[in-house]
C-alpha cells in the first residue's frame, strides 16, 4: 500500500475510532467526491448484517453522493468484498484502504 495522504489519513483515523468506539470489528469512512465524509462500524443484527463500509457507502448515496473518492476499512482481515464491490458500483477508480486490527496496511484491491 502507498504512503497515504493527508485526506486519506483522515479517513483512516475516523475509521480506526469508529471501529474503537462501537467496539466492532470494522470501522469505515468514505469520502464523496464533494469532500463530505461518511463514517460506520459493522452493524450485525439477528435482522440485518452490513459491513461498516456497506453502510459507509449506503450512507453517502441517501445523502446524495454521486460518487466516492476513497474509502477506508479498518480492521479488514478478511478484506471486505460486499463494500469494495459498492464503492466500485459508483467509482471504479476510488481508493480504497484496507487496514488489518492493528492498522497495518492489508493490499489495496484494485
Amino acid at each position: 500500500m502507498t504512503e497515504l495522504d493527508a485526506e486519506d489519513a483522515k479517513l483512516m483515523t475516523l475509521a480506526r475510532s469508529a471501529r474503537a468506539r462501537t467496539r466492532a470489528a470494522r470501522g469505515a469512512a468514505v469520502r464523496d467526491t464533494d469532500g463530505r465524509t461518511y463514517v460506520a462500524a459493522d452493524v450485525a443484527l439477528p435482522s440485518l448484517s452490513l459491513s461498516a463500509l456497506q453502510v459507509a457507502v449506503a450512507m453517502a448515496v441517501s445523502s446524495g453522493a454521486l460518487g466516492i473518492e476513497a474509502a477506508v476499512v479498518f480492521g479488514a482481515d478478511g478484506g471486505d468484498d460486499g463494500g469494495i464491490a459498492a464503492v466500485r458500483e459508483l467509482a471504479p477508480d476510488a481508493a480504497v484502504f484496507l487496514a488489518d486490527a492493528n492498522g497495518a496496511p492489508v493490499t489495496s484491491p484494485r
